[in-house]
């Protein structure tokens, strides 16, 4: 339900700020480019690289990722399942955050990659069979996702239902069957499923998907945390809780990764309504509860700007790990920048 969409070029739009005035999304950016961060976006750590290259780490992780979980989804008997399974999973425009925090996150502490791989491949089943679920017409009612049909255009809202519920489960068993045991402990790893399931149940993304179908518009920053926060914090944690991080660095990674969550999908809803303007086309706002479609884009903006100050505050606390915090700080300015497309990798 969090970094759900991928956009083009996006305009030019200034995010206010008690300081002077910065622009946050750039008018013509290079794709080409790797992303620079500057020494502000590093806060009070200016030891840290100024020069990460945030769209080759991105890349290379999205072409590992996507081939784990091609071979994580075989097509099997029911066909048909596995189909639309494989639809929404290995999606061409999937941008792979959730799984690319985790294993920046796993990384800071010192954890290898291919621990995380595991999860991180869970945490996508896991993201796109709730997408698949937010699009049917009994929820979001969203004809498409990331360019293409939505998974029930394509195989019916019945096979869309039966898709993302086998894939909730199959994320499960994937960490469990996956994980290097010389890697994790065994404890770790129930740590990890029992973080997933608090995110994706009752009191995590399904209560936020019922209040944006059932809530009043004063409940929006309870959706958006639920929505779209709980994804990027459980992200983050499952990364942390992978390599061995201690309680009160998970708790920082917790407030960084809902922070960072909620602040893509603002910075999407202001991008959108901003198209939709310029287009004069009513039709084009979707269904749901937004800072921008309750309080306008101003509103929308200052909300940004305070995620943005508040997921940098969190990181400040991993000075002691140097250059390794790098991912994390550019997810950051990257959420409010677009510097690049992100788009999957072969």
């Amino acid at each position: 339900m969090v970094f759900s969409i991928l956009l083009p070029s996006p305009p030019h739009l200034l995010l206010p700020r008690k300081t002077p005035t910065t622009t946050i999304l750039k008018q013509t950016p290079k794709p080409s480019s790797p992303i620079r961060c500057s020494a502000s976006s590093f806060s009070s750590t200016p030891s840290l690289s100024t020069q990460f290259d945030l769209k080759t780490y991105w890349t290379t992780l999205i072409g590992e990722i996507n081939k784990k979980l091609d071979e994580a989804i075989p097509v099997q008997y029911p066909d048909k399942i596995y189909e639309a399974m494989r639809y929404s999973v290995l999606a061409k425009a999937a941008k792979r955050a959730p799984p690319v925090m985790c294993v920046a996150a796993c990384e800071l502490f010192g954890g290898n990659r291919l621990a995380a791989f595991p999860t991180a491949c869970a945490l996508e089943m896991v993201h796109a069979a709730s997408l698949i679920h937010d699009d049917l017409p009994c929820m979001d009612d969203d004809p498409s996702r990331r360019g293409q049909p939505s998974n029930h255009k394509i195989y019916g809202v019945d096979m869309a239902i039966l898709a993302g519920d086998a894939l909730f489960p199959l994320g499960f068993r994937h960490i469990v069957s996956h994980t290097p045991s010389d890697l994790v402990p065994e404890t770790r790893l129930l740590h990890v499923i029992t973080e997933i399931a608090r995110a994706v149940g009752s009191t995590g993304m399904a209560a936020g998907q019922f209040l944006d179908l059932e809530g009043e518009p004063n409940s929006v920053e309870f959706v958006q945390e639920k929505k779209f926060g709980e994804m990027g914090e459980c992200s983050a944690v499952c990364g942390g809780l992978l390599a061995g991080a201690e309680d009160d660095e998970l708790q920082r990674l917790r407030r960084y990764g809902r922070a960072v969550g909620v602040l893509y999908q603002v910075v999407d809803d202001v991008l959108e309504e901003r198209k939709r303007e310029n287009e004069e086309n009513e039709e084009t706002r979707k269904k749901g509860k937004s800072y921008v479609g309750v309080y306008g884009v101003e509103k929308a903006l200052e909300v940004a700007e305070e995620l943005r100050a508040k997921a940098k505050k969190e990181l400040d606390g991993f000075e002691k790990y140097g250059e390794s915090v790098a991912p994390l700080y550019s997810f950051v300015d990257y959420a409010v920048d677009r510097g690049f497309s992100v788009d999957s990798a072969s």
